[in-house]
C-alpha cells in the first residue's frame, strides 16, 4: 500500500478550471484531469520562473516531489494539447491557504476583509504575514535531517 500523501500548499484556484480547444463542443472531447499541487506547481515554476528547491519550499513539499509533480503536469498539458483533449484543474491533496485570519478572534476565511464572526475590520492579517500551514502527516523526530 502506498503512502499517504502529505497535504501540498497551494496559493489559489484558478480563474478558469476547464480549458478545451476551440470550436469543438465539450462533449464530444475526451477529458485530462489536472490536480491543484500540479496547475501551482506549473505556476511555480513556469509562470513565476522560481527554481524547483524554492517553488518546493513555497508548496511544503520536498525538492524532488516537486520535480514528480511538476512533471505529471507538463506530460497532461502536452497530452491535452498535441490529441486536442479538454484539460480540467480540480482536486487533488492541497491545502488552500485562508487569505484572512482576524487578530482579535483568531477566525480564518476567504473572501472580503471583514471578520465573518466577530465583524472586525482593519485588524485581519494575510497569507504572508501567518505561518506557514503544516499538513496533518506525523513526522518522528530526526526525519530529514542529516
Amino acid at each position: 500500500m502506498a503512502r499517504p500523501h502529505c497535504c501540498r500548499r497551494v496559493e489559489g484556484k484558478p480563474v478558469a478550471s476547464v480549458f478545451k480547444p476551440a470550436g469543438i463542443p465539450a462533449r464530444e472531447l475526451d477529458e485530462i484531469a489536472m490536480t491543484l499541487d500540479e496547475f501551482e506547481a506549473v505556476r511555480l515554476a513556469d509562470l513565476e520562473g522560481l527554481y524547483q528547491e524554492m517553488a518546493a519550499e513555497k508548496m511544503g513539499v520536498s525538492r524532488s516531489t516537486f520535480s514528480r509533480i511538476v512533471d505529471a503536469a507538463h506530460r497532461k498539458i502536452a497530452e491535452a494539447i498535441v490529441n486536442g483533449k479538454a484539460l480540467k484543474i480540480e482536486g487533488g491533496p492541497v491545502f488552500e491557504r485562508p487569505r484572512h485570519r482576524c487578530g482579535k478572534c483568531s477566525a480564518e476565511w476567504n473572501g472580503p476583509p471583514e471578520c465573518p464572526r466577530c465583524k472586525e475590520t482593519g485588524n485581519t492579517r494575510t497569507p504572508e504575514e501567518q505561518p506557514p500551514a503544516r499538513c496533518g502527516r506525523r513526522r518522528r523526530p530526526g526525519w530529514g535531517k542529516p
